[in-house]
């Protein structure tokens, strides 16, 4: 493989959109693999089939004549995420912590009328929040209940924790908090917190927030930094597991650390965006270079998360190679 011109930044470590693009998305990930990410519910049946933890799916609407469907699930559970199947960003997702009788009540106690939720169940079925053209299913799953230890740095919604595994291997994480701005959602772009996480410990080493570092939550005042991810260790595995198992050779595995479930698979992304670099103050580029080197990747998640660690402490991989391979 031959790596994009180097600018000031790649020469720095920092992967550019370009590289990313070119040097790891169409080199390592196969087009006709995207389905199994970009349909979440072909998504959530992979990684049952890997034994990775997901939410429970309460059903599936995929036409408008199904809308109601929506009353019948909300009889039996009264807190439920509404997601179109193959979104992206956030776009259209609803989540519902109660049931009045003119409609379902939101996150921030609003009550959202049925009349209103329907023509949005319409909207998600006809494509507007999804990737590419075309129509679309909903899905109405489980609403994950964050760990306690997230108490004063979620606003409103759930964090989690994004991976980025190369060939199996993860090679940088940060946590995503929701905040008042980001509407109780985790996406950076939205006005979520983003903390870079050290591979090795899994304790948060710093904020961002639009690019700019921050030191405290913006709604709690909390420290964001050095705070300790609950299970990081399972974390990693279920990272690693899943990376390799979905065949894509660069993709991004978003996680919950739910309160009963523990790390929970949210979603995959084959197409990670490049702000985590942000969030760390370190670059992709190194990290993701002696991993392309490696001519064969261990089937043993053990042996893939020890790459990892190596890999984060910038040692050698010499003694992962096998005997008479060189970098």
């Amino acid at each position: 493989m031959k790596f994009g011109p180097f600018t000031k930044l790649a020469k720095a470590g920092v992967l550019g959109m370009n590289s990313r693009n070119l040097d790891f998305i169409a080199a390592y990930n196969p087009r006709r693999l995207y389905p199994l990410v970009d349909d979440k519910i072909i998504t959530k049946q992979l990684a049952i089939e890997a034994g990775v933890t997901v939410p429970e799916l309460y059903g599936v609407i995929r036409y408008g004549g199904e809308v109601h469907l929506i009353e019948e699930i909300a009889k039996v559970h009264k807190s439920f995420v509404v997601k179109p199947s193959r979104g992206s960003g956030g776009g259209g997702i609803m989540v519902f912590n109660g049931v009045a009788k003119t409609g379902l009540r939101r996150m921030n106690g609003q009550i959202t009328p049925w009349p209103d939720i329907k023509y949005h169940l319409n909207n998600m079925l006809s494509g507007m929040f999804s990737m590419g053209d075309g129509s679309d299913r909903v899905m109405i799953e489980e609403r994950l209940v964050p760990h306690s230890a997230f108490s004063k740095l979620a606003f409103g919604g759930v964090p989690d924790v994004r991976v980025i595994v190369f060939r199996g291997i993860p090679v940088m994480a940060m946590l995503r908090l929701p905040t008042a701005e980001s509407d109780g959602k985790a996406n950076l772009h939205q006005g979520g917190v983003g903390a870079g996480i050290d591979l090795i410990t899994g304790v948060t080493t710093r904020g961002v927030q639009h690019n700019d570092a921050i030191d405290m939550h913006p709604d709690f005042e909390t420290p964001v930094r050095d705070f300790q991810v609950p299970a990081w260790p399972e974390i990693m595995e279920l990272a690693s597991r899943l990376g390799h198992h979905v065949g894509l050779g660069y993709v991004g595995v978003d996680i919950v650390i739910c309160e009963n479930k523990g790390p929970t698979l949210l979603e995959l992304n084959a197409r990670p965006g490049i702000a985590i670099q942000t969030a760390n103050l370190r670059g992709l580029r190194p990290l993701l270079l002696p991993i392309h080197a490696l001519k064969d990747i261990p089937d043993d998640v053990e042996t893939r998360i020890e790459i990892a660690k190596a890999n984060w402490k910038g040692e050698p991989l010499d003694r992962f190679f096998a005997p008479g391979e060189t970098v």
